[in-house]
C-alpha cells in the first residue's frame, strides 16, 4: 500500500504541473513575422490567433497572392516557436521525462 500512496502522491503532483503549464501557455503570446518582418501574426499558446500586422506597402490588388503566401508563412513561424516554447513547458512539467512520441499532454 505503501508504493500506492506514493504513485498517488506522484500523479496528484503531475496533475498540479499539467495546469501549471496549461496556465502558462493560455499566457504565452508568440509572434512570427515573414517577409522581413513585413507580416507578422501573433499566437497564443494554443496556437489561437491574436493579431495580424501587414505592412501598408503590401496592400496592392495585384500582389495579393504573394500577401496570402506571407500570412501563412508568418502563421507557420508563429506556430513553430508555440511549438517549441509548449514542449520547453512540457519538458519542465515533466522533470526531462521522455514521454512517448506523440503524445500530446495535456491538450
Amino acid at each position: 500500500m505503501k508504493n500506492l500512496a506514493g504513485l498517488m502522491k506522484q500523479a496528484s503532483q503531475m496533475q498540479s504541473r499539467m495546469e501549471e503549464v496549461q496556465a502558462n501557455l493560455a499566457a504565452l503570446s508568440v509572434e512570427g513575422s515573414a517577409g522581413a518582418g513585413l507580416v507578422s501574426v501573433t499566437l497564443g499558446g494554443k496556437n489561437d490567433l491574436r493579431a495580424v500586422k501587414i505592412d501598408p506597402k503590401l496592400l496592392d490588388p495585384n500582389e495579393v497572392e504573394m500577401l496570402q503566401d506571407l500570412l501563412i508563412a508568418a502563421f507557420a513561424d508563429a506556430r513553430e516557436k508555440v511549438d517549441a516554447a509548449a514542449a520547453e513547458e512540457m519538458r519542465k512539467a515533466t522533470g526531462g521525462l521522455d514521454l512517448p512520441a506523440g503524445l500530446k499532454l495535456p491538450f
